[in-house]
């Protein structure tokens, strides 16, 4: 398949007009006619996933969270954008973006199957017609009532993650839930004012889960990286489900920092 092929099949599951406007999602890098014949996928392109692509000798490399954010005034081996950036022109190998356009379209379902909520809505919408309601995240009701240590541990386990960060009573009741991948402090008065009774998120502050659990709605850090690494075998399947001859690679997610 083609580059723009491929594209047009990743397009297809989260269109580009679903990104927020200062996001940067799309072919950030090398030839729309490129023939493709193997992708891999990854959360972030790292150098070291670069160097893992160069080896593998991938054609595509797909991200979740774009290289390439704000504008370039150059592209050397100076800085480390422009490093990584040209190892890819380099090795010539595409490199495709799936951020705020993935997250409305496939990341707040994808995490909210994996917590089996029912009645599911979408946390805050941004997108509206005759047709449908999408938006970030997702809420509605976990598969039974437990208390928030017992939600705390699922949520560990159904994600693959060590470790959680919680705020509120860890032996109060929960029964509805809302789930919002990668940083969701800014979404914590939507959730409050749906009646929540616990957040699942990352990127919570001090004062942030503070204020949360004042407004009574108990917090779940699960960490940016936790609950987004699911990216890469949602993508792996969808990939092999919707395309043909193409090898379908993945990074192994790596969680960035460690807990000393």
């Amino acid at each position: 398949m083609r580059c723009e092929e491929v594209i047009a099949k990743l397009e297809e599951l989260a269109p580009l007009l679903f990104a927020e406007s200062w996001d940067n999602p799309g072919l950030l890098a090398g030839r729309k006619n490129k023939e493709i014949k193997t992708i891999l996928i990854a959360l972030d392109a790292t150098s070291e996933v670069i160097e893992e692509a160069i080896r593998c000798k991938a054609d595509l490399l797909l991200t979740h969270h774009p290289l390439i954010f704000k504008g370039l005034k150059r592209v050397n081996t100076d800085d480390y954008v422009g490093r990584r950036i040209f190892r890819l022109i380099q090795n010539d190998i595409c490199y495709y973006a799936m951020h705020t356009n993935f997250d409305v379209m496939g990341m707040a379902d994808a995490t909210a199957d994996e917590l089996g909520l029912k009645n599911r809505e979408v946390l805050k919408i941004t997108f509206e017609d005759d047709i449908a309601k999408e938006g970030y995240g997702r809420y509605g009701r976990l598969p039974e009532i437990m208390t928030l240590r017992e939600c705390a541990e699922y949520v560990k386990q159904k994600f693959g993650i060590e470790y959680v960060r919680v705020f509120g009573d860890l032996d109060m009741e929960v029964e509805t839930a809302a789930i919002m991948p990668g940083s969701g402090k800014s979404m914590i008065r939507d959730a409050v004012s749906k009646g929540i009774d616990v957040m699942i998120t990352g990127d919570i502050d001090h004062h942030d889960g503070m204020d949360a659990w004042e407004r009574r709605m108990a917090v779940i850090d699960a960490g940016h990286f936790g609950l987004e690494q699911i990216f890469v075998p949602y993508l792996k399947e969808y990939l092999n489900r919707e395309t043909t001859g193409l090898e379908i690679l993945c990074s192994k997610p790596s969680c960035p920092f460690v807990t000393v």
